[in-house]
């Protein structure tokens, strides 16, 4: 499929990572108040760079989420009101705008947005590198994690899911080359593993967090929270700790004063305390999620308090790599916010 012609590089171009978790709650940080020191260098990067302390999932289930982080669209416009429901063919991605830009583009990890796996090359959404399964939860499970490359030959890594993932990130990061690049890695964890109801952290890490701090909805509602919240804690914790390694990784690269990293989730969690699962219902627990920026444009941007919704996120990433934002996008560029411009609407 064409999907554009590709513009050379421009020296100043940054490098784009966006660091997508899945069903992870706002108040798991310590941004939010949450007091178990789960997220020390989310914390840390959301202090030196800009964070969106009020952010919300534009529908809480996975893939309408993922439709609109993707083309900065509802899923009502998409067609992806609910999962199992590919992008439509020819759909601009933030991929096909990168791609224009003279971007390596990559996606590693859980895609949600076509209908069968593993995911052929025209329902990628334009990323050139790949290495991802349509539904990351049944091709693999937390100690034994399979993949899908470019050519749909199954890659199984070693270690924690998370870890297994976050080595492939750092590969990506470190091939090199005259491009700057774009990389989008989203994560399974938090979510939970569907074939087990549970929420399987790493070895050790679950009990950490047992009969420890439980925010007050979950406590009051009670739900599967008191059987689950612990491995839960310990997921969040273990992302932290992957995100802290890229961030690594990048330092000893010398990319990172020049890489815009976006850190977000596609929903929340209420732990079937609202219905009979996790999510899926306008609550806080469900639709309000952790959101953080870094890179240039955003170091020390401070704390921003205005409403954001995911599909605020593509134009945001696109304005401040420099690249026009298209007009179909619904949602609007953070960027005139940290420059202290307010729409007046």
């Amino acid at each position: 499929m064409d999907r554009g012609p590709r513009l050379t590089r421009q020296t100043h171009q940054p490098n784009v990572i966006v660091f997508l978790t899945d069903q992870q709650r706002w108040d798991s940080t310590g941004l939010h108040g949450n007091p178990l020191d789960l997220t020390p260098n989310l914390d840390r990067i959301a202090r030196q760079g800009t964070h969106v302390a009020n952010s919300f999932t534009s529908q809480p289930v996975c893939g309408p989420a993922r439709s609109s982080l993707q083309t900065g669209l509802y899923p009502t416009t998409t067609g992806c009101f609910r999962n199992g429901i590919p992008l439509p063919e020819g759909q601009r991605t933030l991929a096909d705008h990168f791609n224009g830009a003279g971007y390596r583009t990559g996606y590693i990890g859980k895609w949600h947005l076509a209908d069968e796996e593993p995911v052929p090359e025209e329902k990628r959404g334009g990323y050139r590198s790949w290495l991802a399964s349509n539904v990351l939860e049944f091709t693999s499970e937390p100690y034994r994690m399979t993949m899908y490359d470019e050519r749909n030959e199954p890659v199984t890594l070693p270690g924690y899911r998370v870890d297994a993932q976050t080595d492939a990130a750092i590969d990506f990061v470190s091939a090199g080359g005259d491009e700057p690049y774009f990389l989008f890695c989203s994560y399974l964890e938090p979510h939970h593993q569907n074939r087990l109801d549970d929420y399987p952290a790493p070895d050790g890490y679950r009990s950490r967090y047992e009969g420890r701090w439980i925010p007050s909805d979950l406590m009051a509602l009670g739900g599967t929270t008191h059987q689950q919240l612990a491995g839960y804690w310990g997921m969040v914790k273990r992302l932290d700790e992957a995100f802290g390694r890229l961030l690594d990784a990048l330092k000893s690269l010398d990319q990172l004063e020049n890489t815009i990293i976006l850190f977000t989730s596609d929903h929340g969690c209420h732990f079937k305390t609202r219905n009979a699962e996790y999510k899926r219902s306008c609550h806080e627990a469900s639709i309000r999620v952790p959101t953080v920026f870094t890179g240039p444009g955003f170091f020390g941007g401070g704390e921003v308090r205005d409403l954001v919704s995911l599909i605020d996120l593509p134009p945001t990433l696109l304005d401040a790599a420099g690249i026009p934002v298209p007009e179909e996008m619904r949602g609007r560029s953070l960027m005139p916010l940290l420059r202290g411009q307010h729409d007046p609407e």
